[in-house]
C-alpha cells in the first residue's frame, strides 16, 4: 500500500511593501470567500462616502510564489475540481504527484491546473471587479505570473496592463483588449531601464514606443515617489531605479516627453485595432509540461510557460515578418464569429484568419468552432500538422472518438505553401510554411519591417492610423510601403508637434507609398485615407543645407544650477561627462550645466535633453 495524504497549511508568502495595515499572508486567490473578506475591510473604509472619483482600483503583478512554499490549494478544491472536471481527484492522487501512468499523470495535471486557473478568473478577478463595479469604478490589472490563462484573466479586467521588453509579453494584455473590446491597454513602463539617475530620456522613449508597438495605447510610469521638499539631496527614493522626480536632472525636461507619449496616445485609443491574424494560444500543450517540483505553472508571456514550444518560434516570426496579430485563447475563441470571409470577435475587431501554432491536444469544444467557422466562410491555417488528441481524464474514449472523426473529414489536396482542406464555405491550410499559408488565405504583410521600420496599426473611419519606430542603427529616408489602401495621408512627428500633408505614391500593385524621413530611434504617426484627400500644408521635409561642421572649442563650461554644491567654471578643449570635467567636485552631482564655444552650429536636432541656442556665428 501507498498512502497518499493531502494537508493545508501555510505557504508562508507575505505581502510586499504592504501599507498600514495590510501586513500578513497574501489572500488566498482561489477562494471566493476570502476574495469578499478582504474587500469587506474596502467596505468598512467607504462606508458613507462617494468613491466614483477614483478612476480603478490597480493590482500588480501575481507575486505569490516566490516564498517557501506555493500557494496550490484551497479549502474547497476537492468540491470545485468535481463539479469542474466530473470526476473525484481523491481517486487520483496519484497522477497528481506523478505516480501514475504517463499518459494518467499528464491528463490529471492538466485538469488540475486548469481548475486553479477558473479559481483564480472567477473567484478573484472576476469577484474583484463586480465589487469594483458597484462603486462605478473600473479595475486595472496585471495578470502577468499567475498560475491559469492569463488571457482570460486580462480579458475579465477593465484595463489589462502589461509590463517588460519582450513584445510577445507585452501583446498578451494587448491582445486581450483588442479581442475583447476594451478600448485601453496599460503598461507599467521604464521601471528599470538602468541604475538610479543613470537612465536617459531616450531610453524611456524607447520603453514607450516598445509599448505602443506591443499595442499598448495607456501608458503608465511606476515608482515615482514622494519626498519631502526638504529632504536632503537626493531625497526619499523608491528602490526602482529611473526615478522620475525633481532631484533627477531630466525632470526639467520630462515634459516633453510626457508631450510625446500623449500624442501618441491620443491616436492610438481612436479606432479599432486593425491586426489581420489570430494566433491561438496552445493552453493544454503547456498544461501538460510537469514541473521540477511544483503543481503549479506560471504563466509570463511566452518566455514563461510557452518557451520553445511551436508559438514561440512562430510568434517571434510573424513580428519579424510584418504580420500583425493577436493571441487568442480557446474561452475567447468560443465568441468568436465568422464574418465574411474573415472573423469577428466578441469586442466588435475584425480579423483575416486564426492561425493554430502546431498544438498537439486542443479541446473537442475548441476544434468544434474551428470547423464551424469554416463552414460559415473562415479559413482556418494550421501550422505543420492537426492536432492529435484531447486534454483532460472524464470520458476521454468518448471525446476522442469525437474528436478523430471531426479531423477525419478533411479531405486535404496540395496548394501552394502546403494543402488546403475545403469545409463548407471556408477551409483549412495547414503546412511548414507559415508566411505563404497567411498569403493563401488572404494576410498582406507590412513589408516596411524588411527596411528595419516596426509598426502599430489601427483602423479608423477613414483609413489607418500607424506608428512607425525605426530602431535600426541606420537613418530612414525613403519610400515606405503600407499594406492597406490609402489614397492620402497626413504624417505627424509626435515628439514636436510638426504635422502636414505626407507624400503618397502608388506603387507596383497598387500599393500605396509614403516618405519617411526617421533617425535611429526616431518615430512618427501617419494617418492614411482611403478615399478622400489629405487637407492641410504639405509636410516640411528636411533637406541637406551643406555639409556638416564640427564644433570647436576651446569651451567654458560653468555650473548653473543643481546640487547639492556647484563645482568651480571651468575652461576645456573637449566636451566630456561633468564628472570626469570637474573631477571630485563633480561625482554624485545633478543639475544643469552651460557651455559655450567660440563656433557653433547646432547638431544635437531630435536628442531628448540637450537644449541649443544659436546667437551667432
Amino acid at each position: 500500500w501507498t498512502l497518499y495524504a493531502i494537508f493545508q497549511g501555510w505557504h508562508g508568502k507575505q505581502v510586499e511593501r504592504a501599507g498600514p495595515g495590510g501586513e500578513g499572508d497574501v489572500v488566498d486567490h482561489f477562494s471566493k470567500t476570502a476574495t469578499q473578506h478582504y474587500l469587506q475591510r474596502f467596505d468598512q473604509g467607504f462606508k458613507g462616502r462617494d468613491v466614483k472619483s477614483i478612476r480603478a482600483f490597480f493590482n500588480d503583478s501575481y507575486e505569490v510564489d516566490d516564498a517557501q512554499g506555493e500557494a496550490n490549494w484551497t479549502p474547497l478544491m476537492f468540491s470545485e475540481f468535481q463539479a469542474r472536471r466530473k470526476y473525484d481527484l481523491r481517486q487520483h492522487l496519484p497522477a497528481l504527484f506523478g505516480k501514475a501512468s504517463a499518459d494518467e499523470n499528464q491528463r490529471v495535471l492538466v485538469d488540475y491546473r486548469e481548475t486553479i486557473s477558473e479559481l483564480l478568473l472567477e473567484n478573484y478577478t472576476q469577484t474583484w471587479a463586480t465589487w469594483a463595479h458597484g462603486y462605478g469604478v473600473k479595475i486595472r490589472n496585471q495578470a502577468h505570473g499567475s498560475p491559469a490563462n492569463i488571457l482570460d484573466l486580462y480579458a475579465a479586467t477593465d484595463i489589462p496592463e502589461t509590463e517588460g521588453e519582450n513584445l510577445t509579453r507585452i501583446k498578451f494584455a494587448s491582445s486581450a483588449a483588442h479581442v475583447t473590446g476594451k478600448p485601453l491597454a496599460s503598461a507599467e513602463t521604464a521601471t528599470w531601464e538602468n541604475d538610479h539617475f543613470l537612465s536617459t530620456l531616450s531610453d524611456v522613449k524607447k520603453a514607450v514606443d516598445r509599448m505602443l508597438l506591443g499595442g499598448v495605447n495607456h501608458v503608465f510610469y511606476h515608482g515615482t515617489a514622494y519626498s519631502p521638499q526638504a529632504a536632503a539631496w537626493p531625497g526619499w527614493l523608491f528602490y526602482a531605479a529611473v526615478e522620475f522626480n525633481p532631484q533627477n536632472p531630466f525632470w526639467q525636461d520630462f515634459s516633453k516627453l510626457n508631450d510625446y507619449a500623449a500624442r501618441c496616445q491620443s491616436f492610438l485609443q481612436a479606432g479599432q485595432p486593425a491586426n489581420d491574424v489570430l494566433l491561438y494560444l496552445p493552453q493544454y500543450d503547456a498544461y501538460q509540461r510537469p514541473g521540477s517540483k511544483a503543481l503549479l505553472q506560471h504563466f509570463d508571456g511566452i518566455e514563461h510557460g510557452f518557451k520553445d514550444m511551436p508559438v514561440d518560434a512562430t510568434s517571434e516570426l510573424l513580428l519579424k515578418q510584418g504580420f500583425g496579430y493577436d493571441f487568442i485563447s480557446d474561452k475567447q475563441l468560443q465568441q468568436v464569429q465568422a464574418s465574411g470571409p474573415g472573423l469577428r470577435t466578441s469586442g466588435g475587431a475584425q480579423y483575416r484568419t486564426i492561425l493554430v501554432p502546431a498544438a498537439r491536444t486542443m479541446p473537442l469544444e475548441t476544434w468544434q468552432h474551428l470547423v464551424q467557422l469554416a463552414q460559415a466562410g473562415a479559413t482556418v491555417v494550421v501550422q505543420n500538422a492537426l492536432p492529435t488528441d484531447v486534454p483532460g481524464l472524464h470520458d476521454l474514449a468518448g471525446r476522442q472518438a469525437t474528436f478523430k472523426k471531426l479531423v477525419a473529414q478533411l479531405s486535404f489536396k496540395p496548394v501552394a505553401g502546403g494543402q488546403r482542406a475545403a469545409v463548407g464555405k471556408g477551409a483549412f491550410l495547414m503546412g511548414s510554411d507559415v508566411p505563404q499559408l497567411l498569403t493563401q488565405a488572404g494576410v498582406q504583410r507590412e513589408t516596411l519591417v524588411d527596411s528595419g521600420l516596426q509598426c502599430e496599426r489601427r483602423r479608423t473611419a477613414g483609413g489607418h492610423t500607424y506608428f512607425l519606430a525605426n530602431w535600426s542603427d541606420k537613418a530612414v529616408n525613403t519610400w515606405v510601403p503600407l499594406a492597406t489602401a490609402a489614397k492620402a495621408a497626413n504624417l505627424y512627428d509626435p515628439l514636436t508637434g510638426q504635422l502636414g500633408t505626407a507624400a503618397v505614391r502608388q506603387a507596383a500593385q497598387g500599393r500605396p507609398e509614403v516618405y519617411v524621413q526617421l533617425a535611429p530611434g526616431g518615430s512618427c504617426l501617419i494617418d492614411t485615407k482611403e478615399a478622400a484627400a489629405a487637407s492641410g500644408p504639405a509636410y516640411a521635409y528636411r533637406r541637406p543645407a551643406g555639409a556638416a561642421q564640427p564644433v570647436a572649442g576651446p569651451w567654458a563650461v560653468r555650473f548653473v544650477s543643481g546640487g547639492p554644491a556647484l563645482p568651480e567654471p571651468l575652461q576645456t578643449a573637449q566636451l566630456d561627462s561633468w564628472t570626469k570635467l570637474a573631477g571630485e567636485a563633480g561625482l554624485g552631482k545633478r543639475g544643469a550645466v552651460r557651455g559655450r564655444a567660440g563656433k557653433f552650429l547646432p547638431g544635437l536636432a531630435g536628442q531628448l535633453g540637450p537644449r541649443v541656442e544659436l546667437r551667432g556665428l
